[in-house]
């Protein structure tokens, strides 16, 4: 891969980034909900495990629980009782005997070792042990996996099923969390109308207005839609005075470019500031950061996907800070081009691939169709998005970063 030198003066992505994550602050109200309404929800404190999990001495096998004493025996030994889960025992396991016992019991006082069910010969009520049996086997101890008042869930986590399920495992059924985070979403443009509609001439479907609602909603956002608003600063200014209002951050698609009709940026300034705007990106250079009446604002490109990726990218890991999530970046893999660049360009760009698998079983990934910024099909029928670096070159089969929809999209 070889680079060259850039002097275009657009922002660059890790500066743009950098600088909206340090301007993102936590919500620090709070709210305790139940573990049935908790997924998605952010960790307001650490949570520590009411009990030793297991609780008990356990048998991880159906089998036999022995006392180690008898390791060796060629004597068949008597079955004392029958242990199942969910029972007690009923007595202390005499040496010179076996419990009978079922995956999940607790073993009874005097038993250290469970044989599993294969490997012993039965007859009557009478169990002939394997020669070899190490001390220990087939037990879950007391305490093994997690210990009374030990932190299990830190601050910040975002709660997905393991993690309401570890909770629930260590009898937690209430927890704090923040609150959610209220977003306000404009979508501007005369050229906009709901789906549904008959289309005039020069109309087109705000696929914006439904696709950013649904990624705010998947990042467990409350969202409050205001739009489309015409291209017309009286009425932008008016829908961002009552969006300053009612919500944490507001999120606009559209109006953030040069052009006569692309009104958003100027009243963001008329009515906070604008600290960044133009990044070195592609698709997505027009994106947009500031504040609205002490609001942080984040105005993305118009085009369809430039909104999609410059979310996925900035509005995303902004969110997540702000909803008191401790890990805002998404995670990224490499992968094999499945393609060459002989003319470098002068902004990084994010190509929506579909991977592949090549003779040697190494991941690929394939530009999917048109890379038009307009043509949402590239979003929906690909696997993520490709970073191409700015300035360079390469062959075929370099390798180069790739996000999964699955890191970027929740």
């Amino acid at each position: 891969m070889q680079t060259t030198s850039d002097s275009s003066g657009l922002i660059p992505v890790e500066t743009a980034l950098e600088a909206l994550l340090s301007q993102a602050i936590a919500i620090i109200e709070t709210e305790t909900v139940d573990l049935n309404k908790a997924l998605g929800r952010v960790l307001a404190q650490d949570i520590q495990s009411q009990i030793d999990v297991p609780p008990f001495n356990a048998s991880a096998m159906d089998g036999y629980a022995i006392n180690s004493a008898d390791i060796g025996c060629d004597t068949p030994l008597a079955i004392s009782q029958r242990i199942a889960a969910g029972q007690q025992p009923t007595a202390a396991l005499a040496q010179g005997s076996v419990a009978r016992i079922f995956t999940g019991a607790p073993l009874p006082e005097g038993a250290d070792s469970v044989v599993m069910q294969e490997a012993c010969s039965v007859t009557d009520d009478l169990v002939t042990l394997p020669a070899e049996i190490k001390i220990g086997q087939f037990v879950r101890l007391k305490g093994n996996h997690v210990r009374r008042g030990a932190v299990i869930l830190k601050k910040g986590t975002k709660l997905g099923p393991a993690e309401i399920g570890l909770a629930a495992s260590t009898g937690i059924n209430n927890i704090s969390v923040h609150r959610r985070l209220k977003v306000a979403l404009l979508t501007t443009g005369d050229e906009l109308i709901k789906p549904g509609l008959p289309l005039q001439p020069g109309q087109i479907y705000n696929a914006n207005q439904y696709l950013l609602a649904n990624m705010l909603t998947t990042l467990n956002c409350e969202v409050t839609s205001f739009g489309p608003v015409s291209d017309d600063a009286a009425a932008i200014k008016a829908a961002l005075k009552q969006a300053a209002q009612c919500c944490d951050a507001i999120i606009s698609s559209g109006g953030v470019s040069v052009g006569e009709e692309d009104h958003v940026k100027a009243v963001v300034e008329d009515l906070g500031k604008l600290d960044l705007w133009r990044i070195r990106i592609k698709p997505g250079k027009p994106l947009a950061f500031g504040n609205v009446l002490a609001k942080p604002f984040i105005g993305l490109p118009g085009n369809p996907v430039s909104s999609f990726v410059t979310f996925c990218l900035f509005a995303r890991p902004f969110i997540l800070k702000s909803q008191g999530l401790t890990k805002t970046t998404a995670k990224s893999f490499p992968v094999l081009a499945d393609f060459e660049q002989s003319k470098p360009d002068s902004r990084r760009e994010y190509k929506r691939v579909s991977l592949l698998t090549n003779e040697a079983g190494e991941m690929m990934a394939r530009p999917y169709g048109s890379q038009d910024s307009a043509t949402l099909m590239s979003t929906s029928n690909s696997d993520g998005l490709l970073c191409v670096p700015e300035g360079v070159t390469f062959e075929r089969g370099e390798i180069l970063s790739f996000m999964p929809y699955s890191e970027l999209l929740g």
